[in-house]
């Protein structure tokens, strides 16, 4: 019997999936607590009906990640830090400081948790700190710590 899941069930498949299983399992532990619902056809064109409206939003959303990443990326950010008198900082330059700069200068909100800085930065200078987005979308976001 062909059931469309409603939700994941463990060592059979996820959610909106068609899986073949045996009437049985399929009447006596999938259907009765709304893990499965039976695969009729209108049941089956409504699962279509679902999918492609997930793989529009989806095309969406990634569209919407390749414009962010554009625009993060077209020029470097200026970080403000304060110094001493060898061109050292106080402290160091965190992922919260740049999702900051990157919020007042590029005008998108970035999680913090998503930035990973590559070096630490104890200087004045150009550095790098990749930015991921979720589903692959990683990009390295290039700054510069400059003296306030």
């Amino acid at each position: 019997m062909q059931v469309i899941l409603i939700q994941d069930v463990d060592n059979l498949g996820g959610r909106n999936e068609l899986v073949t299983v045996k009437n049985g399992y399929a009447r006596n532990y999938l259907i009765p607590p709304k893990f499965a619902i039976e695969g009729t056809p209108s049941n089956l064109k409504k699962l279509e009906e679902t999918l492609k409206v997930k793989a529009k939003k989806e095309a969406a959303m990634l569209a919407e990640i390749k414009k962010v990443i554009e625009v993060i990326t077209s020029s470097p950010l200026k970080l403000g830090a304060k110094t001493g008198t060898s061109g050292k900082i106080f402290g160091s330059v965190t992922s919260l400081q740049i999702a900051r700069a990157i919020r007042d200068q590029k005008g998108y909100e970035v999680d913090r948790k998503r930035i990973t800085i590559n070096d630490d930065v104890k200087e004045l200078g150009t550095y790098k700190a990749s930015i991921d987005f979720g589903g692959g979308h990683v990009t390295e976001v290039e700054f510069e710590v400059v003296a306030e």
